[in-house]
């Protein structure tokens, strides 16, 4: 029974995963296991993760391995935006190492899109014909989409939701319409400079893997049947939250249905993008998927795929 592990360090979390393979099943989830990080509290106006953020990192890395370590599989650590696009990133990645003894890896955005579309394709089944993922990271946004088990086309944009909080100073309450309208008008220009950025196909698929649209989805079905996970997101939907979002600071974006507290102060800058995203990819309603790139990783590591492009190298 073949097992595979992947430990995903991003700015909210590390998360280390562990996953069989066996008859009849691609993938089944064995452990679990988390620890919560503020990673984007310790970042300087430059991007530059703070002591602090790469103590938290040593200390996440070294509680989701260190129990039962020496009976765990080959695991992949990788971090995400907030670490790889950080100007002392090979600071950061060389002082986990020296203190845990694992090395983080960091992959392109490309890539991470690329694997975003490999889990999301299998989520989706393999009778599933044209297929368009959106993925929003707190750095950046991924699109990739295809008709096969690899995309045709991937792309990263510095778009995610934390960059954009950041930038436009998003985490608190905007009153001001003509500055929302700013926002949008920068994120449209922006997508639009992709030539060749995917569209929704009429007879094909839209999945959203990420926090942020699932986030959205939990706060726009509130109300409803909760033992269920939301399942789609319509457009009108992703607009009428950026209003609720705008009207609130950080803390009453909190108290929101479906809004989680660490992630509220960007909440605003997500659906901001997420609307964005959907008008310039032409995509009216997206389904949630709940498998992004870490289980595009573990279903690679796990041989699940056919034709599969391996990420060691």
């Amino acid at each position: 029974m073949r097992q595979a592990g992947v430990l995903d360090v991003g700015c909210h979390s590390a998360l280390l995963t562990v996953a069989r393979r066996r008859a009849g099943v691609a993938m089944e989830e064995v452990l679990s296991r988390k620890v919560r990080l503020q990673l984007h509290e310790t970042l300087d106006s430059t991007g530059r993760l703070g002591k602090s953020g790469v103590r938290s990192v040593q200390r996440a890395v070294a509680e989701t391995l260190a129990e039962d370590r020496d009976s765990l599989p080959e695991v992949y650590a990788f971090a995400t935006s907030v670490i790889r696009d950080a100007p002392n990133r090979d600071e950061v990645l060389a002082q986990v190492a020296s203190a845990t003894g694992t090395r983080l890896r960091v992959m392109s955005g490309e890539e991470e899109a690329r694997l975003a579309y490999v889990a999301a394709r299998h989520w989706a089944g393999e009778r599933t014909g044209s297929l368009l993922v959106l993925d929003i990271g707190g750095g950046t946004v991924e699109v990739a989409s295809g008709t096969s088990g690899q995309p045709r086309t991937s792309h990263s944009l510095p778009l995610g939701a934390r960059t954009v909080t950041r930038a436009w100073k998003l985490d608190e309450a905007v009153s001001s319409k003509r500055r929302l309208a700013e926002v949008r008008d920068h994120l449209s220009a922006r997508l639009a400079e992709v030539t060749d950025l995917p569209h929704a196909e009429r007879d094909g698929r839209v999945l959203a893997c990420s926090k942020t649209f699932t986030q959205l989805a939990r706060y726009t079905t509130a109300g409803r049947d909760r033992s269920r996970a939301p399942q789609r997101l319509t457009l009108d939907e992703v607009r009428a939250a950026v209003g609720v979002l705008a009207k609130n600071g950080s803390a009453g974006r909190g108290r929101l249905p479906g809004i989680s507290r660490h992630r509220a102060g960007q909440s605003l800058a997500g659906a901001l993008v997420a609307e964005a995203l959907m008008e310039a990819c032409r995509a009216t309603s997206v389904e949630i998927s709940p498998w992004s790139t870490r289980e595009g990783l573990l279903l690679e590591r796990l041989g699940a795929l056919r034709g599969k492009r391996s990420t060691d190298r």
